[in-house]
């Protein structure tokens, strides 16, 4: 059965929202735990804001450092989470998933292939989590306080939730990358 992976940056206040408002570094060993992250993956699930955001972006993005991340997106196939859009027709190889959460996430897991990846969308993250669907989630710690009324990963009336370190790593710019799977 396909996991359900999510790697997102967040700050020690816990903001994970615009975090290029507040990242102050990529270092090599970011890209390289992205860089397995894309590699373990064949499908992607998106939430509205991030679907919404980037399909106006990465479609447009052919060359430079980022074009074999865009390359990747653009090609692999999108799942994307939302009560309020009509299609995700703007973005190649979408399909919008409409139904019940688990049961749209049990389906996927079902089917033959790879991870699936959550790119960015905090807001799914949270849902899936709270909905015991998220089968790891790799947190990028940066050091620093974004603050600034941003979202948090987690609300501050969140459920109690045990998860399990799995690995945890500095990296040459201070980020902690830190792997953790929900305690079942």
């Amino acid at each position: 059965m396909r996991k359900v992976v999510s790697a997102l940056f967040i700050s020690l206040d816990g903001v994970a929202e615009a975090p290029d408002q507040w990242q102050f570094d990529f270092d090599a060993e970011m890209g390289q735990e992205l860089g397995k992250s894309m590699e373990s993956a064949d499908a992607i699930l998106l939430g509205r804001v991030t679907y919404t955001e980037w399909a106006g972006y990465w479609p447009t993005v052919t060359e430079g450092e980022d074009a074999g991340f865009a390359n990747w997106i653009n090609n692999s196939p999108k799942y994307v989470v939302s009560s309020t859009l009509d299609n995700a027709d703007h973005w190649a190889n979408s399909t919008l998933l409409t139904g019940d959460l688990a049961a749209e996430i049990d389906k996927l897991k079902a089917t033959e292939g790879k991870d699936i990846t959550v790119a960015g969308s905090p807001g799914l993250v949270r849902s899936l989590i709270e909905g015991d669907l998220l089968d790891e989630l790799v947190l990028l710690i940066h050091p620093v306080v974004a603050g600034g009324g941003r979202k948090k990963l987690f609300a501050d009336d969140a459920t109690l939730t045990k998860l399990e370190l799995v690995t945890a790593k500095p990296t040459s710019s201070g980020v902690v990358i830190a792997t953790y799977r929900p305690v079942r």
